[in-house]
């Protein structure tokens, strides 16, 4: 590599990005804490789903770093560490996982023991739906992303200073490792928080639709923060076009591998027709969901696939940033989409809440300060990354 760590100089996020992290974290926190007080039930579902985008986000991060390890990738090796930022959220993933831990009685249908001894359904899958279990196998999961999150980040981080290459060589051996109890974690972690809202419904696609969604929101933040990034000076002059267009199609592939899964879930469900699977899909069409399903549609495929279709449009970065946008309010709905009708589960009408907005603008808030804590106290390019020239270097 050329002598890429002198011509990057480090510069710290300015002040008023954390000004305004700490007031967008308030303005959201303190309404929702109000909401905790008021109504404890309600807010437990608006603050599931703000949980869910982070674990999103953070955990979908760690795996966009594991990929490029374990891919040899070199085009994205100048802004992988934003990747490496984003997962930052995970650490405190099980902090934040306490607000719902003291509600779990009001989320879950199946945590109440009247109703599953009354149920044979719920009877037959009380082995995997039972709080002690529901609680170990969340805590090792939580475990196990921290684990490799601090495994990963600190050898790519270490490399910044020593240039040792066989740092990048056991990264790519726990990435190995990360992919793989990726693809569990994720899946289990979906089951258990949103899946089991609806313990009735079952689903052997849900898993990769969570997936889907998962990677293409941790494309898009990374997608908006290189933009960003790039448009205020913050990496070296090496990241162009081309960089964003592979950005871009990244983008637009998981846009059309979530139709996809997405509508693959959805004619196996409706062309079987048995009760137990229809039922889910009935619940997002009645009173008034049939609106937001097709709101979800037109705004998660139609919107980003043809806006991200042409050449042109995958390295334009207003576009980008728009897109980027864009599809991280769109996976935000989607999950609100997941979550919310599983109210009627708990006995409840869902109405809609000024929660609702509250914890997205503290969640927003909070990756920020994240974001910044990170930038200020690490290289936000991998300076020592044997292949760093070659991802400067990268052209199509």
């Amino acid at each position: 590599m050329s002598n890429n760590d002198s011509v990057y100089i480090k510069r710290p996020l300015p002040q008023k990005f954390l000004n305004i992290a700490i007031a967008l974290l308030v303005i959201g926190l303190v309404p929702g804490i109000t909401g905790y007080i008021i109504d404890p039930q309600r807010a437990s579902y608006s603050y599931l789903t703000s949980f869910m985008f982070l674990v999103s986000l953070g955990v979908g991060s760690l795996f966009l770093v594991s990929l490029e390890y374990l891919a040899g990738a070199a085009w994205s090796t100048p802004f992988r560490r934003v990747s490496e930022f984003l997962s930052g959220i995970i650490p405190y993933l099980v902090i934040l996982s306490i607000p719902l831990l003291f509600t779990l009685h009001d989320l879950f249908h199946w945590t109440h023991a009247e109703a599953v001894q009354s149920d044979e359904v719920l009877k037959s899958k009380e082995a995997y739906l039972n709080v002690p279990f529901f609680l170990v196998r969340n805590l090792i999961i939580f475990a196990l992303w921290i684990l490799f999150y601090y495994l990963i980040t600190n050898r790519s981080r270490k490399q910044d200073e020593s240039g040792d290459q066989s740092l990048t060589t056991t990264n790519i051996k726990l990435s190995t490792i990360f992919i793989v109890l990726f693809a569990v974690t994720i899946t289990i972690s979906g089951v258990d928080w949103m899946m089991s809202l609806e313990p009735h419904w079952y689903s052997t696609i849900f898993g990769v639709y969570f997936f889907a969604g998962v990677t293409w929101c941790a494309f898009a933040a990374l997608t908006l923060a290189v933009v960003m990034l790039r448009e205020r000076g913050y990496f070296v002059p090496g990241i162009k076009d081309d960089h964003y267009y592979s950005l871009g199609t990244m983008m637009f592939a998981f846009t059309a591998f979530w139709g996809y899964i997405a509508f693959s879930q959805y004619m196996l469900i409706w062309y079987a027709d048995l009760p137990e699977e229809t039922a889910w899909f009935i619940h997002r069409w009645e009173g008034g969901w049939m609106y937001a399903s097709i709101i979800l549609i037109i705004v998660h495929f139609v919107v980003p696939f043809f806006a991200l279709l042409s050449f042109p449009a995958k390295t334009n970065p207003k576009r980008l940033r728009f897109i980027s946008v864009w599809i991280l309010a769109s996976h935000f709905f989607d999950l609100y989409w997941v979550i919310m009708p599983g109210m009627a589960e708990a006995g409840r009408p869902y109405f809609f809440s000024w929660m609702d907005i509250a914890f997205p603008v503290a969640m927003v808030g909070f990756v920020m300060i994240i974001f910044r804590m990170m930038t200020n106290k690490y290289n936000l390019m991998p300076v020592k990354d044997p292949k760093l020239q070659r991802g400067l270097d990268f052209s199509l």
